[in-house]
């Protein structure tokens, strides 16, 4: 509890430091940034680049569509987006996480498929998410399954496990592979098989390696669902207010900042999610030797 503790006053101390460098930044540095020749090397710091902390948590109380009569504010549908991202999140977390696993799992097993299968799984991840979008998207609407036709939250959700199958993967794999040679050679003299090594060996020892990488698996999930929320035009989420939000940010960019402010809450929830696998697993952390 002392450590969560620590961990909770670093990151309320963290922000706070953030929110003083914003305001010493716009404080301190000119409005129109600096200029080296042509070249900005640092940012324009005015209320139109830049607007004052207290102005954004502000806008959150205001309502998002003056004048109507059931209007809700633009802290209820930030709210409401983070929600709706964070679901999708966490399946495509779970869905790559699996894939992740199986594929760990099943390289480990087999030397060939390691040496044929890493290179490509490190490759896939120089594909920008804007190219694959629209593939997933086009591949997805083809598909019909029981009556149940493909929506596009599941393209989000298949987008999102792109990015989290990858830090799994590599991660499980090195896990697998972390227990001593002194360990596996007393499992071979007592023939136990694959499947015992696997259980009472292997993947006890992958868990400090596997936590890491999942929690690297969450920030990144995150990202790929707000990028496919984005890049698909997906109605709903954190993305999507972040496109509408941007149409105004050229006169008052407060309220863009608020769906900002939203996803960088949206990442520190699904890494706080990622901790309670962490209370789970905490006997396997000194598996490594």
């Amino acid at each position: 509890m002392v450590g969560r503790a620590r961990t909770v006053g670093a990151a309320v101390v963290a922000f706070a430091l953030l929110v003083v460098l914003w305001e010493l930044a716009k404080l301190v540095l000119p409005g129109d940034g600096v200029l080296v020749g042509d070249t900005r090397i640092l940012p324009r710091t005015d209320d139109s680049a830049m607007p004052h902390v207290w102005t954004v948590l502000g806008r959150l109380a205001e309502p998002e569509v003056a004048g109507a009569a059931d209007a809700r504010t633009v802290g209820a549908a930030v709210a409401s987006g983070a929600l709706f991202s964070l679901a999708l999140a966490l399946g495509g977390l779970v869905l790559g996480g699996v894939l992740g696993m199986v594929l760990a799992l099943a390289m480990q097993r087999f030397a060939l498929l390691e040496r044929a299968a890493l290179p490509y799984v490190v490759a896939s991840q120089t594909v920008p998410l804007i190219a694959i979008a629209p593939l997933v998207v086009g591949w997805g609407g083809k598909i019909a399954i029981m009556g149940w036709a493909w929506q596009p939250w599941a393209s989000v959700m298949v987008i999102s496990s792109y990015l989290a199958f990858f830090p799994i993967a590599v991660g499980m794999l090195r896990g697998l592979n972390a227990p001593a040679k002194a360990d596996v050679e007393l499992f071979r003299t007592l023939a136990a098989g694959w499947w015992t090594t696997l259980l009472r060996l292997r993947l006890p020892s992958s868990v400090p390696f596997l936590l890491p990488a999942v929690r690297l698996a969450a920030a990144a999930a995150v990202v790929g669902a707000i990028v496919a929320e984005i890049s698909t035009g997906t109605r709903g989420g954190i993305g999507r207010l972040i496109i509408e939000y941007a149409r105004s940010a050229t006169g008052d960019p407060s309220r863009l900042y608020t769906a900002i402010l939203g996803a960088a809450v949206l990442g520190l929830v699904a890494a706080g999610a990622v901790g309670l696998l962490d209370l789970g697993l905490r006997r396997y952390r000194g598996s490594v030797r």
